[in-house]
């Protein structure tokens, strides 16, 4: 199963829930291919913001090897899930998406029984953000591997 997660910039929520889901999938013994992108190029080639980094750090989260990427046409082919951070990111991606794979892209918090269905986005806000960013994304993370499993 290959599984790509997808905000807009590629350097706060979606390297956040690239870490915590490739993490908690090891712990699980679930093989996964698990990468990350944004809609927008703003920041390719960057490493995720410092204050994901050290929020994600903080839990136990390792972000080595996670750069900004813009997703790309062959991304639809060969994901299997593409799981964005809110609804405009899955407008975003079904704008770009072949007809085919429209119904690989879902919200990554449609798989958790939450009161919102969209992660916010943290980049302007305080380090509290972040960790609400962590809290949402470990329960979306472990109703997936326990529906894919």
């Amino acid at each position: 199963m290959k599984i790509l997660l997808v905000c807009l910039g590629n350097i706060c929520r979606s390297p956040t829930a690239e870490a915590v889901l490739r993490h908690k999938a090891a712990a699980r013994g679930q093989e996964l291919v698990v990468d990350s992108a944004g809609t927008i190029a703003a920041h390719a080639g960057e490493a995720p913001d410092r204050r994901s980094i050290a929020a994600g750090e903080a839990r136990g989260y390792d972000f080595t090897g996670i750069y900004s990427r813009k997703v790309r046409a062959d991304d639809f082919i060969n994901f299997d899930l593409i799981l964005a951070a809110d609804n405009q990111n899955v407008r975003d991606l079904k704008a770009i998406a072949p007809q085919q794979y429209q119904n690989k892209i879902r919200l990554l918090l449609s798989y958790a029984a939450l009161d919102t269905d969209e992660i916010p986005d943290p980049y302007y806000g305080g380090t509290g953000g972040f960790n609400h960013v962590i809290d949402l994304i470990e329960r979306a993370s472990d109703a997936l591997l326990e529906e894919l499993s």
